[in-house]
Order: structure tokens, then sequence, then C-alpha cells
């Protein structure tokens, strides 16, 4: 078969890694049911083995795509560009539900829920205590991500790495810092609707962080095996702008649920 195209596209070899994704996600949910209702983690351990393993060899494919066969070309990075684009503004909405949740039930408090807001019985976190100190955390971040950035663009790659270092780190201080302020709570996800929202908003935030992190200590990975150079670096650039949607989230998040909800 001919290996010469008449065509700029990029078209995928078949791969396993869909049907295997796909196999580890309806185990690991179903293994989440089991470990919810008989405290068994078997079922949710396999899945989480399928989706992991399915992770590291589909993201080796496609850095070896891009990297060594050369398949990424200019043409194909430009409809990447624009996956990634559209893929942020889908993650944009769905967190705008959540704020419409929040906004529709604090702008017109409910009798259910004693017609106040915070409820009556739901004891608030100070915003200026951890949620400025994960505030700060997150845009000092923002900062460190685009030093990286600017570092890859003039080839310092001994800046780059320190400075994406540095992000990770400060992601993963977020979300110890997260973990913490949950177990410190003073209500659950069950109490009432504030609860909800608080809990749905700042948990999907949260995990929204820790794909993050992931992402960027997968380019720190290959950033140290040489993958990237200052003209040739999308999977650093998709993670950076993933990094700052989460910024710019949680900037939405601490002034409306932490700060003006309180």
């Amino acid at each position: 078969m001919s290996n010469h195209y008449n065509h700029p596209y990029h078209l995928v070899d078949y791969s396993p890694w869909p049907l295997t994704g796909a196999i580890g996600t309806m185990t690991l949910m179903t293994g989440m049911v089991k470990w919810f209702h008989n405290s068994n983690m078997n079922l949710l351990t396999l899945g989480y083995i399928i989706v992991i393993l399915t992770m590291y060899q589909w993201w080796r494919d496609i850095s070896r795509e891009g990297t060594f066969q050369g398949k990424h070309t200019s043409f194909v990075l430009k409809g990447l560009r624009w996956g990634m684009i559209l893929f942020i503004i889908s993650e944009i909405f769905f967190f705008i539900s959540f704020f419409w949740a929040f906004f529709h039930s604090s702008l017109s408090p409910n009798i259910e829920i004693g017609s106040s807001w915070p409820p009556s019985n739901i004891t608030p976190f100070n915003p200026f205590q951890i949620p400025l100190l994960n505030t700060i955390i997150l845009i000092t971040s923002g900062v460190t991500i685009t030093w990286a950035h600017h570092a890859l663009m003039e080839n310092n790659f001994s800046q780059t790495k320190h400075s994406l270092l540095m992000t990770i780190l400060l992601g993963i201080y977020f979300t110890i810092l997260q973990m913490y302020e949950y177990h410190e709570a003073s209500f659950t996800i069950a109490d009432s609707i504030y609860g909800s929202t608080f809990f749905v908003a700042t948990g999907f935030h949260g995990l929204h962080v820790l794909i993050g992190t992931i992402f960027l200590i997968t380019c720190f990975i290959r950033l140290l095996f040489y993958h990237f150079s200052n003209k040739h670096h999308f999977g650093f650039e998709a993670a950076a702008w993933y990094w700052h949607f989460v910024d710019v989230i949680w900037l939405f998040l601490y002034i409306s649920i932490y700060w003006w909800g309180n």
C-alpha cells in the first residue's frame, strides 16, 4: 500500500484505545456504583487500571505521531487548535449550568430554605482564609505557566522546566488545600441547594485541576525527552490553554460562591 497522500489531513491509524477507553469508563462507573452500595472496590480498581493504561498508551501513540512520524503538519495543527478551542467552550457552558443553578437559588431563595441565602442552617466558609489562598495559588500558577510558554518560545529549556515544575507543584498544593477544606466543611452535599451547588461546582472544578495537573505532568515528561521545540509544541500550548481556563473558572467561583454568596 502506498504511503503517499494527495491531501494534507492526518487520517489516524486503526487503534484499540477508543474501545478500551469505553470499556474502562464503563467498568469504572459500574465499580463506583458497586463501591457506593456494597463497599467493594474490586471492580472500581479494575476500571482505574484499564483507564490509566489506555491513557498512557493512547497519549504515547499521539506523541509518536506528532514528534517522530511528522504527521502533525501545520494544517493538522490548525484542526487540533480549533478542536481544543471548541472543547474549552463546551467546558465553559458546562460550568455555566452550575452558576445558573447557584444564582437561580441565591437571588430568590424560597421559603423551604428559610427565604435567606445562605440558608439559615448553613455556616459558609470564610472567603478570606483558604479560598483566598487558593485564589492566589491559581493566579500564581497562571503566571508560571505563561513564563514556561514564553521560555519555550525562546528555546530556554532550563527556565521552561523550572516554571512548568512550579506550575505542577502549585496545582498539587491547590488540590491538597481543597481536600482539607472539604474535610473541615460544616455542611455536606445533601444540605439544601447551597450544599449541592457548592460541592458540585467546586468539586468539578477540583476534578478539572486534577486533569490539568496530569496534563502538565505529561508535558513535563515530554519536555525532559525534548519532544517540544519553539515551533512545534502544541501539546504544551493546549495544556496551557486548559490551565488558564481552570484559573478563570476559579475566579468566577471565588467571587460568586465564596465571596458574594457569603
